[in-house]
């Protein structure tokens, strides 16, 4: 499996404090099935992002680690002006290794229209949005067809593994399902920020999935989508027994 957001590298946000901490999970992922992971702090107006210092915690904790899971660049990329701005300048500063597919978190304030535009922006520069978590944003709970408008627009989603387990509440977990059946689902990523409240798992997940819907649906969204995302590659053509009719375009970038 690969997990595509997690906040994994220590000492640059809310997720891992130290070294230590960042090994553990690393083992933890490894132990759990996790093959590669994303390391995706975050760029908002708490925590500045420095692509140098991103890549030099990255080869840091390979070398702690012994190389016991890969570790790739990302970025969990807040919509602010200035993080907007920066991004359509430099298209592959905050994307996963630095290809085209981009980790973007939507607040609860913006407005659903200021978000039309600002994705489209990212789509025309190159960028394929990846909208993270849409299940746990109150205001997206509400919007389910701006979720399906974006979708046909070009934009993958990303929900939490826990979220599909129940760890963010009912409302989170409904929605995560709804949006499953939906076929609005791309990704299924840990969001991991310590081995403890918020692992860096998703072998329950890909179980829950597996055993809810299909095998098939499972390798799609936890290692062939990822997969695809980690070369800047379109992703592949989903299986038929892959939920949500109508299909939808986006494996067809």
């Amino acid at each position: 499996m690969i997990d595509i957001h997690s906040h994994i590298l220590p000492g640059l946000d809310d997720g891992s404090p130290d070294l230590a901490e960042s090994v553990a999970m690393a083992r933890l992922a490894a132990e759990a099935g996790t093959t590669d992971i994303v390391a995706s702090p975050h760029s908002d107006l708490q925590f500045a992002f420095d692509p140098a210092v991103v890549e030099g915690k990255i080869a840091e904790l390979v070398e702690a680690t012994g190389g016991v899971v890969r570790i790739h660049y990302g970025c969990d990329f807040h919509v602010h002006y200035e993080n907007v701005q920066n991004a359509l300048a430099s298209p592959a500063k905050y994307a996963i290794n630095h290809k085209n597919y981009l980790l973007v978190e939507l607040s609860e304030l913006l407005n659903v229209k200021t978000a039309d535009d600002i994705l489209g922006r990212l789509l025309g520069a190159g960028l394929v949005p990846i909208i993270t978590h849409p299940e746990r944003n109150g205001v997206l709970q509400s919007h389910v067809q701006r979720l399906d408008h974006w979708v046909l627009d070009g934009c993958c989603l990303q929900v939490t593994a826990q979220s599909l387990l129940g760890r963010f509440g009912r409302k989170a977990r409904a929605f995560s399902q709804e949006l499953l059946k939906r076929g609005l689902v791309h990704f299924v990523a840990s969001d991991g920020h310590d081995c403890k409240n918020r692992p860096p798992r998703l072998d329950d997940a890909f179980a829950w999935v597996r055993d809810e819907h299909s095998a098939a649906l499972a390798e799609q969204l936890f290692t062939l989508n990822p997969a695809a995302a980690l070369e800047g590659k379109r992703l592949p053509e989903p299986s038929d027994e892959t939920p949500g009719p109508p299909k939808k375009r986006w494996w067809m970038r």
